[in-house]
């Protein structure tokens, strides 16, 4: 469990494939902080610690994550947004964020707003995913506030702290980015389509 709310900017020093795995070698501060067996969030995707050195540690994200996800994409030196899990002794300051990424979006237009940057983001509307106009969305792990929602496609305005320490400024037209939707709009989503 995660907030959205980013912890680090990690480095990718390496990547593997090892059958259908992908094995990615990650740079972080928090590093030594970690064991193996923990939880942390690579963009949104909840990935278990392996193994450690020094200051590099190593996950493993299977086929099905890399199907649903801009894991696969990833190439050496880039930047991942890192979350640690949770404590349940402090502020819940993002949302309720699972690690469980639904699908992967496009960046599909940035604008300069004065101060601040709105992205506007398209996906596949066949999942039957939803978001609303001040609801809670994940991108690349990151707790936002959606702005516009229309159908297959919404909105988010970044403010220049989350710009400068989050994998944002990286984000251009036709990024790939990885989406996971309010959990409790996919519960009331699903029970909905029961009836």
């Amino acid at each position: 469990m995660f907030t959205g709310i980013i912890e680090d900017l990690g480095k990718i020093i390496r990547v593997e494939t090892e059958k259908s795995n992908l094995h990615l070698y990650v740079k972080s501060k928090f590093t030594s902080e970690l064991k193996v067996d923990q939880s942390v969030s690579h963009n949104g995707v909840c990935l278990t610690v392996v193994d450690i050195q020094d200051d590099i540690y190593k996950v493993t994200a299977i086929a099905e994550t890399l199907a649903k996800t801009n894991l696969g994409n990833l190439q050496v030196n880039e930047i991942v947004n890192l979350e640690r899990g949770m404590l349940l002794n402090t502020r819940l300051d993002g949302h309720i964020v699972q690690g469980h990424v639904d699908q992967t979006g496009v960046c599909t237009n940035v604008e300069d707003e004065n101060g601040s940057t709105r992205f506007t983001f398209s996906y596949d509307a066949k999942s039957r995913n939803v978001t609303i106009e001040k609801g809670s969305i994940t991108i690349n792990g990151v707790s936002l506030t959606v702005v516009d929602s229309f159908e297959n496609q919404f909105s988010v305005v970044i403010i220049p702290y989350t710009m400068e320490h989050t994998n944002f400024k990286n984000i251009k037209v036709r990024s790939i980015v990885n989406l996971e939707f309010d959990v409790i709009g996919k519960y009331v989503s699903k029970l909905m389509s029961v009836r």
